[in-house]
């Protein structure tokens, strides 16, 4: 299927946008791209739904993904019905008749993007959300951001913007189509409880040692956190935990300066060499070069 935009003699904004929503925010980059264009984003948005939100259509000029990011609703496309909930993502190609309805007691908050191109068909293949399908992803947070991201630069007056808008585009792509990729359709709870403990080590990477404290935490077994880290991440929890904890490290370098010894200390390291021969492991350099960096950014007093 070939998703370049047929001729339009007119855009009405109502075709293109509903007005059942309040806070929304919008970016046009052009709604008439050039014909023989491989994959080129035209516009997007984020919207807060009214309870009252219908959009049906028996046809749209652009193919269009959706990310939900917050309420519930439902999703006719072409003969598909599905349920949208948080982390649900769908598509729908020019050609696809769509409904999508909210829950007036959890109004929808969603995301979408649109665009054209002889490539479109093959990346929403890809990312596995052909025109029809839908998948629920665990809610994203790195989507989500990819998205805000979009529609700043979307909304600015840089002379770059479509270039960046392109480039923010192709990441979004890979984003979700990661994303997919590592949403198990037969072990959902397995995935859940990986990123409960993911967001875990995230956010307490400081003051964590081992892997039993871990698992005493989240209340799982240590066996289980070390198959879901190697299933869904590719590295061990431990291996993770360390990654986090000296990106931490170069953060403080970065932004505080300080001696090598006491970073190492505040994160349970109680030999200085050993600490700094992790972190070049890591990043490839040693503490000395982030703190050159701190020292040459830093305004002599």
């Amino acid at each position: 299927m070939d998703f370049r935009m047929s001729k339009i003699v007119r855009l009405e904004a109502d075709n293109l946008l509903s007005k059942q929503v309040t806070g929304a925010r919008y970016f046009f980059l052009n709604l008439a791209p050039r014909r023989g264009a491989r994959l080129e984003l035209v516009m997007g948005g984020f919207e807060h739904c009214n309870p009252d939100y219908v959009v049906s259509r028996s046809s749209y000029p652009y193919a269009s993904i959706e990310y939900v990011v917050a309420g519930r609703g439902v999703a006719k496309i072409g003969d598909q019905r599905h349920e949208l909930r948080p982390g649900t993502v769908f598509a729908y190609g020019p050609a696809t008749r769509h409904e999508i309805r909210t829950s007036p007691s959890e109004a929808l908050v969603k995301y979408f993007v649109s665009c054209v191109g002889t490539d479109v068909a093959r990346r929403l293949r890809r990312c596995q959300i052909p025109p029809g399908q839908a998948r629920v992803l665990t809610p994203h947070p790195e989507i989500t951001s990819v998205f805000d991201d979009l529609l700043r630069e979307g909304q600015s007056s840089s002379p770059l913007r479509p270039v960046l808008c392109a480039a923010l585009f192709e990441f979004l792509l890979l984003k979700i189509e990661d994303a997919v990729t590592l949403t198990p359709h037969t072990n959902e709870r397995a995935r859940e409880a990986f990123l409960r403990c993911k967001a875990f080590i995230d956010a307490e990477a400081e003051r964590l040692r081992t892997l039993g404290e871990i698992a005493t935490a989240v209340g799982a077994e240590a066996s289980s956190i070390c198959r879901w880290f190697r299933r869904y991440q590719g590295v061990s929890p431990y291996q993770y935990l360390l990654r986090r904890r000296m990106n931490l490290a170069a953060e403080k370098f970065i932004e505080e300066g300080g001696l090598v010894k006491d970073t190492a200390q505040r994160l349970g390291f109680s030999d200085p060499f050993h600490f700094s021969h992790q972190f070049k492991a890591v990043h490839g350099v040693p503490p000395s070069a982030l703190l050159r960096y701190h020292r040459a950014k830093t305004p002599a007093k």
